[in-house]
């Protein structure tokens, strides 16, 4: 076979029509939320108050395996879709492995990040139900770059609560988000109750997403024409996901490779299951059973790796749904390290229903160690990734590192989900040497740990 080309492309017609449901083939479905009220399980009725409607379908659709993108919004994916899968010959060159890597490179529009597959799905849905306006949080802002983005193509009015540490770590996001017309908020703020009674409690918090998302919903509730919408976590946002893992499956088949690893990182859980979503099909179908799957965190905050599977609510106000989930507590507030869209106190519902039942491993890694990576990867393939996307690529590495000790040529793919462009202060600390790696103990995780609702 002739040499696989550095990057895979698809054509306009080969994208994907469909999103994949990833839930009409797990064997045992996530338990289902509960109302933070009564916790009895929450119905479509309740979700709808919050959510758009046609979303609160999604979120609740486990038997659809393929859900039809409707055609205006496959359009709007003509403008940055479909993205390629590389091969990363140099990276490979550098680390002298017989591993043969690729990465799916989803930093190919303004927003720097894979978070507009799901933007700008919601905000449709919103503008078909005749939504004016929508709240949301964001960490490190690619999310709240995206919807911001989509709000302005669609018509729709935007308010955006930035958690105040990235808020402070990244100025230049805001001027982007400003650029599309959005108002951004740094959270917690005075503007809301829950962001009032936060501040109280914690005076000088640099804030967290699961802060960010109390205010949005809050804001939401009390706007009229207004709804909110996640950029991770939720069932409804791995589905539109879902047309990265779709996409990349695609391109390899062109050249007659299928991954024996697949690495993403992980936050909430957007990133990971679009890109692994439709290869873990052929795992749960059993077509395929030895492809290892990786969700890579940041060891500031583990949920995955050293969180409780328990049930928790989904925000640190207090007013979500709770969640069965791998999660640090609701209260916990992790470090300000720079990879603002893995500071969440939890993990996807799906993901932690398939991490528990052992189909995904989980690492977590310092940022020191991710940073080193990160300019590895930069050196040899010449795009700055962003420190949530560097995740996996330390990973990526590690485990490319273990074939050449082995000698196995093992085909790794992994999720290069965004740029580091907005990242530069985070870059240059490493690069001076006074980024330092947080950890936390035991003890502090227990104080989370305490938190936990008492559900039976």
């Amino acid at each position: 076979m002739s040499k696989v080309p550095y990057r895979i492309y698809l054509s306009e017609s080969e994208m994907p029509k469909q999103w994949y449901n990833l839930r009409a083939d797990m064997k045992e479905q996530h338990d289902p939320y509960l109302h933070p009220a009564t916790f009895k399980p929450v119905g479509l009725d309740d979700m709808k108050a919050i959510f758009c409607e046609e979303l609160c379908y999604q979120e609740m659709n486990t038997t659809d395996r393929f859900i039809d993108i409707p055609e205006e919004l496959q359009e709007f994916y003509k403008m940055f879709r479909p993205s390629p899968v590389v091969r990363a010959y140099n990276l490979e060159k550098v680390l002298g492995t017989p591993a043969k890597i690729y990465y799916k490179f989803e930093g190919n529009n303004t927003s720097g990040s894979h978070k507009l597959n799901s933007a700008a799905a919601q905000v449709y849905y919103a503008k078909k139900q005749g939504i004016k306006r929508l709240t949301t949080e964001t960490g490190a802002g690619q999310w709240g770059t995206a919807l911001s983005m989509a709000c302005a193509h669609f018509g729709l009015d935007l308010t955006v609560y930035m958690v105040k540490v990235s808020y402070e770590q990244k100025p230049f996001r805001k001027g982007v988000m400003q650029t599309f017309g959005a108002k951004i908020i740094p959270s917690p703020s005075d503007t809301t109750e829950v962001g009032r009674a936060i501040l109280k409690e914690h005076p000088g918090t640099g804030g967290s997403l699961g802060c960010a998302i109390s205010e949005a919903v809050e804001a939401a509730l009390k706007t009229p024409d207004c709804r909110y919408v996640l950029g991770s976590v939720l069932n409804q946002v791995l589905l539109h996901q879902s047309v990265i893992g779709l996409e990349a499956k695609a391109a390899l088949e062109k050249v007659d490779e299928y991954p024996d690893i697949i690495i993403g990182s992980a936050g909430g859980g957007s990133n990971l299951v679009g890109l692994v979503a439709p290869f873990m099909m052929d795992t749960l179908n059993g077509t395929r059973k030895n492809t290892e799957f990786i969700a890579v965190e940041p060891a500031s905050c583990p949920s995955l790796t050293r969180g409780r599977y328990a049930y928790d609510y989904c925000d640190t106000g207090h007013v979500t749904p709770l969640a069965r989930m791998y999660t640090l507590g609701s209260n916990f507030i992790p470090s300000a390290n720079h990879a603002g869209g893995l500071r969440y106190h939890g993990m996807s519902p799906a993901i932690s229903k398939l991490y528990h039942d052992g189909y995904i491993k989980a690492v977590a890694v310092e940022q020191t160690k991710v940073f080193e990576a990160a300019v590895t990867f930069a050196k040899a393939e010449t795009i700055l990734p962003a420190p949530e996307s560097a995740h996996a690529v330390r990973v990526a590495i590690d485990e490319a590192l273990k074939c050449r000790e082995s000698g196995e040529a093992k085909t790794i793919l992994f999720g290069l989900s965004g740029t580091g462009f907005f990242d530069l202060n985070a870059y240059t600390s490493y690069l001076e040497g006074t980024m330092s790696d947080y950890i936390p103990t035991d003890e502090d995780l227990e104080k989370g740990f305490a938190t936990l609702p008492k559900v039976e």
